[in-house]
């Protein structure tokens, strides 16, 4: 159950998120001196409002979508070494509650990755609603958040030579949705 100090900016029903306007992206440090980016291809989620205002969210990752631009580093990532894919396809989110942040949200959530379950805090931007182009309301958010690795079991070790390693503890989530109200 979500509980809220807010109403949600946008009208009572059950808004799904449009995948082909939306993006889930991460960014992480490489060899401690540059980052890698990159993104999940396939993503589904909504956004319930109450009619009381009260907004929920839940959202499901398909980790086996992951791309970096690189194939052989992507079938890494999808290893046992890492996301163990194949066991674990899945990365969820369900929201616990929103909070006011100045002119901002802090939503918070239950985000499984790996089989871990960790409570995480998004920092939430609305960025407005509009009649769209004919497939109903939409709504827009921009949303990040840094994670540990570590803390969701993917605790891979790969020492440099120098010193370091050569992937960070540190992955920076960054998402960019648009969200569609449902028809009644």
């Amino acid at each position: 159950m979500t509980t809220s100090t807010v109403k949600a900016p946008i009208e009572a029903g059950v808004w799904n998120i449009d995948p082909t306007h939306s993006t889930v992206g991460f960014v992480v440090k490489h060899l401690m001196v540059s980052k890698v980016r990159g993104k999940f291809e396939t993503f589904s989620g909504t956004i319930t409002v109450a009619e009381d205002g009260t907004p929920s969210v839940q959202a499901e990752i398909d980790v086996t979508t992951i791309t970096t631009g690189n194939p052989q580093r992507d079938g890494h990532i999808k290893s046992a070494d890492f996301f163990d894919a194949e066991k674990f396809p899945k990365a969820t989110f369900v929201s616990t509650s929103v909070r006011p942040d100045g002119d901002n949200f802090v939503l918070t959530g239950d985000f499984t990755l790996h089989g871990v379950t960790k409570s995480v805090d998004l920092s939430l931007e609305f960025n407005g609603s509009n009649a769209g182009m004919g497939q109903g309301e939409v709504a827009g958010f921009e949303a990040s958040t840094v994670l540990n690795r570590k803390d969701f079991g993917i605790d891979i070790e790969m020492p440099l030579e120098g010193g370091g390693v050569v992937v960070g503890d540190k992955v920076t989530i960054n998402l960019e949705i648009e969200a569609v109200k449902a028809q009644a």
